[in-house]
Parts: C-alpha cells; sequence; structure tokens
C-alpha cells in the first residue's frame, strides 16, 4: 500500500509517496536540484553534495536531498505540509561552496576535453560558479588507469561521485572497481590495475558526470554540436536496445543509449557501443558478377539482369539473415514464391514453430523479469547472448528472485543454482509435478537458440513449454539475431527447416545469411552490406544498406515491433534491401505490388496486422507443442564467440581486439617457473 505524503516545495504543495527522496518529490514538483553522485538506477551514495536543499523547521543547515526520504520530514508546527526550499540564500550558498569545492583540483582541460559541450560539472558551473578562486596551493594530479580498449581514464579529472562503482558493481556484476584512500588521497581505481572484464562497461562512459572516463575509439574526433542525432534501434543482438547514432557527414561517430523502461531502460553492451567501426570496413559498395570463377565489377542493370535471369524457370530458394528487416524479409518471400519456390529463415537450424507465436517468442515481456521470484534458464548464456538481458536477471536476483539454469555452466553474474547440463536436467524438472507454492512464484521459463539448434530441438521446445505450463510459468524465447522474429512474424518458414528448404534447389537467394555454408552446385545471389562469408560463395552480389543506413522495423526477441530509422547514407551503390528486391522483381516482369516503402508497410500490416502496433507487444495465444522424446546430448550455446556474430562485427576491428582479448582471459594461467 502506498504512504501518500504532502510536502509543500517551494511554495507549490503535492502529494507524493513518503517512500520518495526529496529529490524525487522535487522533480515531480517540476523543480530540476542539480547532482552528480545521485543516479536513479543506482544506489543511493549522498556523497556529491550538490543537491542540497534547506528543510524548514529541520536543523539549521542544508540536507542533501537524494538521501532524505519525505516520510523523514516533520510537519510544520500547526500540521501544515513541511516545507523545503530549493531556492533560498542558504541554498544557493551552499550549492556555490560545493561546486568551489568541487572545481578546486579540477583542470582547466575543457577545450580539449571530449565531455565538452555534455558535460554536467560545465552545466552546473555557469548556474553555481564563481568566476574566482580562493584555492592558492597546487592543484592535485592522479594517474591514469589502464580499463581495456574502450574506456579511457584521465583521473586528475574524477570528482568522486562514485557512478563507475557503484554500475560495476551493482549492474554489470564485476568487482574490479573502487575507491582507496581518504580525503585529498581518496580516488577511484582498478583492483591491482586489472582491466575490466565486461560487456556492459561502456555505460560508465554515459554515467561519468566529467570528463574522467570517455570513451577511448571516440576520443577527439569529434564534438557533439557537430554530429546529427538520430534515434534508432540495435541490431547487434535480439534485445532491440533503444540507441542514438551520431553521424558526421557520411560517417557514424558514435551510438549511445537512449532510455527506454521495456527494453533496455538506460544500458546498451558494448558490443552495441562500439560496433560502429565495423560499418566503414569490408562494405560491399557496387554489384559484381562472376565470370571464369572470379568476381568482376559490373553496373546495376548487368547485376539484376543476370540474377533475373539465372532466377526465372528455376528452382529457387531464399535464405533469410540475422539482420535483415521485416520488410526486406516479406518482399524476399513474395519475390521467391511468386517464382514456386520456398524461403526460410531460422538458418541456424534452429526447430522454432512456424505459426505458434508463443513457440518462438513467448509470453512473457522482459520488463516482467524485474518481478520474477524465479528464472528457469534452459540452454542459454544470456551475459553473452544479451548482455543488458543478463543486467536485468541480476536485477532481479539482488532483488531476492532465484535463478535455475540447464545447460553449459558460465559467469552470470549472479548466483545460479546448476540443475544439469543436458536434456536429462529438462525432462526431470519438467517431469515434476510443481506444489502450490511453487505455482504461487511468479516463475519465467526462459529458453536460448542453442537449446533448440540440435535434431531435437522441437522436443527440448516442447519439454521447456511443459515445464512453463506445469509452473503456471511466463515463457520467453531468447533469440540471438535481430532480424528473426520479424521473418517469422511475415512466414518466412518451410516445412523442415533450412534442409528442406535448400534440398533441389537451383538457385539460392541470400538475403544477408553469412552464418552458415552453401553448399557447391547452386547458382547464388547474394544480397548483403559486407565482404563476408555469404559474398565470397556468390555468383552475382548486390550490395545493400547496413541497419543505419535504411529506414526498418525489427521485431525484437520478446514481439515488440520497433522502427529503425535511417542515420547515413549506404557508401557507393549500395540501396536499401528492399528497393532492390523490389527492382529484381521488375526485371524478372513479374513486379511486387509497390513501388515505395509506405505501400511495401501497407501490404505487410495488411498481411501481419500486429506488426502496425509500433513499440507494443501483442499478447500471445498459449499454444504448447508437442512433447516428443529427448536426445541424450548436453546443451550447447548458440553464440561461440560474442564479439564476431555477424558480418558487421567481424568487420571492426575493435572486436576483433575484444575477442582476442577474452580469449586470452580464458586461457589456462601459466605459473612462473
Amino acid at each position: 500500500m502506498t504512504d501518500l505524503r504532502k510536502v509543500n516545495i517551494d511554495g507549490t504543495e503535492i502529494e507524493v509517496d513518503g517512500a520518495m527522496t526529496l529529490i524525487q518529490a522535487c522533480e515531480q514538483a517540476g523543480v530540476e536540484i542539480p547532482r552528480f553522485c545521485y543516479h536513479e538506477r543506482l544506489s543511493i551514495a549522498g556523497n556529491c553534495r550538490m543537491c542540497l536543499v534547506e528543510v524548514v523547521g529541520g536543523p539549521p543547515k542544508p540536507a542533501a536531498s537524494c538521501a532524505m526520504q519525505v516520510r523523514d520530514l516533520r510537519p510544520g508546527k500547526d500540521g501544515e505540509a513541511p516545507m523545503v526550499k530549493t531556492n533560498s540564500p542558504m541554498v544557493k550558498k551552499a550549492r556555490e561552496g560545493v561546486m568551489e569545492f568541487l572545481l578546486i583540483n579540477h583542470p582547466l582541460d575543457c577545450p580539449i576535453c571530449d565531455q565538452g559541450g555534455e558535460c554536467d560539472l560545465q552545466d552546473q558551473a555557469m548556474a553555481y560558479g564563481v568566476d574566482f578562486s580562493r584555492f592558492r596551493e597546487p592543484k592535485r594530479a592522479t594517474e591514469d588507469l589502464d580499463l581495456g580498449p574502450l574506456v579511457e581514464t584521465h583521473m586528475t579529472r574524477c570528482i568522486s561521485c562514485t557512478r563507475c562503482v557503484r554500475f560495476t558493481t551493482e549492474v554489470a556484476g564485476i568487482s574490479q572497481m573502487g575507491q582507496t584512500g581518504r580525503g585529498e588521497d581518496a580516488e577511484i581505481t582498478s583492483y591491482l590495475g586489472e582491466t575490466l572484464d565486461s560487456n556492459l562497461q561502456g555505460n560508465i562512459i554515459d554515467l561519468c558526470p566529467v570528463g574522467a572516463l570517455v570513451s577511448k575509439p571516440y576520443a577527439f574526433t569529434a564534438r557533439p554540436w557537430e554530429l546529427t542525432k538520430t534515434e534508432t534501434i540495435d541490431v547487434m543482438d535480439a534485445l532491440g536496445s533503444n540507441i542514438r547514432v551520431d553521424t558526421k557527414g557520411r560517417e557514424v561517430m558514435r551510438m549511445l543509449p537512449r532510455n527506454h523502461d521495456g527494453v533496455n531502460e538506460e544500458w546498451i553492451a558494448d558490443k552495441t557501443r562500439f560496433v560502429w567501426d565495423g560499418l566503414r570496413r569490408q562494405r560491399l559498395d557496387r554489384p559484381y558478377i562472376r565470370e571464369n570463377g572470379k568476381l568482376r565489377p559490373a553496373t546495376w542493370p548487368e547485376a539484376l539482369s543476370a540474377a533475373a535471369t539465372a532466377m526465372k524457370g528455376k528452382k529457387v530458394a531464399g535464405l533469410v539473415g540475422d539482420l535483415v528487416p521485416v520488410e526486406a524479409a516479406f518482399a524476399l518471400k513474395q519475390l521467391v514464391e511468386g517464382q514456386g519456390g520456398t524461403v526460410e529463415c531460422r538458418v541456424d537450424g534452429a526447430k522454432l514453430p512456424a505459426g505458434n507465436r508463443s513457440g518462438y517468442v513467448g509470453t512473457a515481456r522482459i520488463e516482467d523479469l524485474d518481478h520474477a521470484e524465479r528464472v528457469i534458464i534452459i540452454g542459454s548464456n544470456p551475459a553473452i547472448e544479451a548482455p543488458v538481458l543478463n543486467a536485468r536477471i541480476r536485477k532481479a536476483w539482488l532483488a531476492g528472485a532465484s535463478v535455475e539454469l540447464i545447460g553449459e555452466a558460465g559467469n552470470l553474474t549472479y548466483d545460479y543454482t546448476h540443475l544439469g547440463t543436458d536434456r536429462a536436467a529438462l525432462e526431470k524438472l519438467a517431469s515434476q509435478d510443481a506444489d502450490d507454492d511453487a505455482k504461487a512464484r511468479k516463475t519465467i521459463v526462459l529458453i536460448g537458440q542453442g537449446a533448440i539448434m540440435e535434431a531435437d530441438g522441437a522436443a527440448v521446445l516442447g519439454h521447456a513449454m511443459k515445464l512453463a505450463d506445469g509452473l503456471g510459468a511466463l515463457f520467453m524465447v531468447l533469440h540471438t539475431a535481430a532480424g528473426r522474429v520479424g521473418a517469422m512474424d511475415a512466414g518466412c518458414t518451410t516445412e523442415g527447416g533450412v534442409e528442406a528448404a535448400v534440398e533441389g534447389a537451383e538457385v539460392i537467394y541470400n538475403l544477408g545469411a553469412d552464418e552458415g555454408e552453401i553448399k557447391d552446385g547452386p547458382f547464388v545471389i547474394y544480397q548483403g552490406s559486407h565482404g563476408d562469408r555469404g559474398a565470397h560463395r556468390a555468383d552475382v552480389i548486390l550490395p545493400a544498406a547496413c541497419y543505419t543506413e535504411e529506414s526498418a522495423l525489427f521485431v525484437n526477441t520478446e514481439g515488440r515491433p520497433q522502427l529503425a530509422l535511417r542515420a547515413n547514407f549506404a557508401p557507393g551503390e549500395a540501396k536499401e534491401n528492399w528497393a532492390i528486391l523490389r527492382a529484381l522483381s521488375g526485371e524478372m516482369g513479374d513486379a511486387l505490388a509497390y513501388d515505395s516503402l509506405p505501400q511495401l508497410r501497407q501490404a505487410l500490416v495488411a498481411a501481419v496486422p500486429h506488426l502496425a502496433g509500433i513499440d507494443q507487444v501483442p499478447e500471445n495465444e498459449w499454444q504448447p507443442t508437442g512433447i516428443a522424446d529427448l536426445g541424450k546430448a548436453d546443451f550447447r550455446g548458440a553464440i561461440k564467440d560474442h564479439y564476431l556474430t555477424n558480418p558487421i562485427a567481424r568487420a571492426s576491428q575493435l572486436m576483433a581486439e575484444l575477442s582476442a582479448n577474452a580469449k586470452a582471459r580464458r586461457a589456462p594461467k601459466l605459473a612462473a617457473e
């Protein structure tokens, strides 16, 4: 039950939850309180003292509004609501004093600091700083830390707000950062000089209110006011994190998170944040045709003509890759099925049930994890498959939820009960009769792609759904491919999976599927953005746009359609994915029934109505699949190398360095002789 209390803030009386801190109550009243250490997703430290306010009738000194709750205030002498002042002379003097202290040792780095222009200290110094200094002693200087290839440190600028320490310990689940010393000797440091071992470490760059922690790859490349900012969606995993892409001219300069409480809160994985250098390298920027065993550059009319000639009258199979937007998957399905062919998006062999959304998406939302009391993970390692989702499971664990794992043991950043590694452990758990206490607990059963990629994948899925049914639990399928759910929604499936689709095919239209091998024999048309595995096997290459270069729909792992917007333009002669398919259909004399993206989306929504609900999670009717006999094998992870899962990541130098570092970290340590 909510404990509502009245409080008077600067003469305005409002009613708020008594558990709220004064800084939150002031925000409810529309009063902005300056702060450095306070962050609503981290624990309260109360150590920067910038958020001081005056509590009328309280002690004759300012109070830290981040560390005092509304219920701690005493009412006035006649029983009126307690009064808080945020702009009195006492408050102004206190904040100016705090700012003077913060600037005592801060270097005059603003002209060369990467945080310049978006720095909290700059902004608040404008409001509360004074134009002189009474400090005559030399400024303190400290050595910079080496935190790895992602985060660059300038620790002389640090104001000891401890946001980075709290984030790494509470959200990321690592304990390498901390504060040592006291007084002027206090400094943030890493344990024994270690580099950070987390897939979420880049978030401390956003959290740092000064220029002490900045992005190492982005350093000295651009200023915030030079950048064009586009709000879009990430495709490095299937979570669909909301991001902002900042471009300078045609180049992507950096990627930052956007707040979305239902998906990624305000965190993103390091792969999402730093993969942008892969958008520039190994790009396909013109069409190619293979002649006498070698690829030669061609014009668009030549390439489209060669593709159309190859497809006419032949048995065609279409493969939909992991990063393909819904519109392109839908257009390919119409194009290939118009030629009597088949299309398949489950290119990794996952046994996802076509037409049963509760089987390939589930019934749980990502935000349901916040309130879960029990989480059962089957054949998945969320820490590498979806690091931000894993942080949400950790959040539930910190709140008291129990976590159980069937599959490969690994570091998930929280404690869990390991129930076994093989199918027998799942069968045993699914066949147990749940008691009333187990049914009363809010449970989420989460199954990964690694569990359903083997030959008995359908049986594994059936047992997992039976387990969820028996516990009255919500069910979640954790995908690893950003385009998979959207392609499944569009109906890009063939009875019998990818083997049945390519069986006997004379022509394979490969739409960005780079993760598998295509055997010799069929004529291969490859449409994609990077010169990766798919392009090496191709007979005709049609260069396409990346996810930042076209407006597109993506459906995330919980089934939420989200709109990605174009931030920059594709290089050279590369075109948008749907436009290439539309042009090819015209060349074949069987033109698709739309000439623009809005027309294509109208046709798509007519076929799949729930895709019209942008940013809404449709409820899926629960349809448990049949129970079949399970195999004997252990569960294997769906991802071998977190940093190299797609063509963009494989083209990135930074991802290659991170992958090498991760391998070195896992290698057995040798004792000195």
